[in-house]
Order: C-alpha cells, then structure tokens, then sequence
C-alpha cells in the first residue's frame, strides 16, 4: 500500500558527502516515525537513524555528528545528509516507516517499522 523510493546512492571518496532521499507515495500521515537502515555484505541489517512525529531524532553512535536525518512533509520525502562519509559506512541503505500511533512520540531504531523501500548503494572508497 505504501510505497517508498530510495535515491542518492553513489560511489564516493573517504571524507565526501552524499545525502539520500526517500520518497513515499500512498496514504501519507506526516507524524509516522521515519527511518534509515543499511545493511553490508555478508552483515547484519544496522538501525542508522530515527525521526519521530515530535522531531526528536536517533543515531547510532557510529554516525553521531556526521549523518543528519530530515524530512518535508510538503513533498513526502526523508532525507539523511550524510558528512565525512568513511569506508565503513559502504552498504545498501534502506528507508523505513512505522504506522504505530506509539512511535509518533516514541520514535527510534526499534520501532515497529512495517514499510520499506527498494535500497540504495552507497560506496565509500579510501
């Protein structure tokens, strides 16, 4: 039902920046908790960041002060600006979204996130 589009993912160099969108397209509540996963080859799926209906944001502690996770509602799309991109921050990144009335002021990487997109590449080179 709802649909999500990832854009944004390239190849870059060690100290670069990049910023991905996520793009949604349904049925459309602008106070559902938001999410950026990303996932490496042959590794667990990793929680990145969280932006909650109350605009109180969650990073994992590898990405504190370097990713910056947004939103507009106007064109219902999320963003995670991404600084000082390292070579371990290489991996298919996913955005995802959780409906539950709970994460509206709740809102972190263990939300009950039911919705996600296709992925996208990115690959930091040193």
């Amino acid at each position: 039902q709802l649909h999500l589009v990832e854009r944004g993912g390239v190849s870059v160099q060690a100290g670069g920046s990049l910023r991905l969108s996520c793009t949604a397209s349904g049925d459309i509540n602008a106070n559902w908790c938001v999410s950026w996963f990303r996932r490496a080859p042959g590794k667990e799926p990793e929680g990145v960041a969280a932006l909650g209906g109350d605009g109180r944001e969650t990073y994992t502690d590898s990405v504190k002060g370097r990713f910056t996770i947004s939103k507009d509602n106007a064109m219902n799309t999320s963003y995670l600006q991404m600084n000082n991109l390292k070579p371990e921050d290489t991996a298919m990144y996913y955005c995802a979204v959780s409906r539950s009335v709970f994460d509206y002021l709740n809102c972190g990487l263990s939300g009950t996130f039911g919705d996600w997109g296709q992925g996208t590449q990115v690959t930091v080179s040193s």
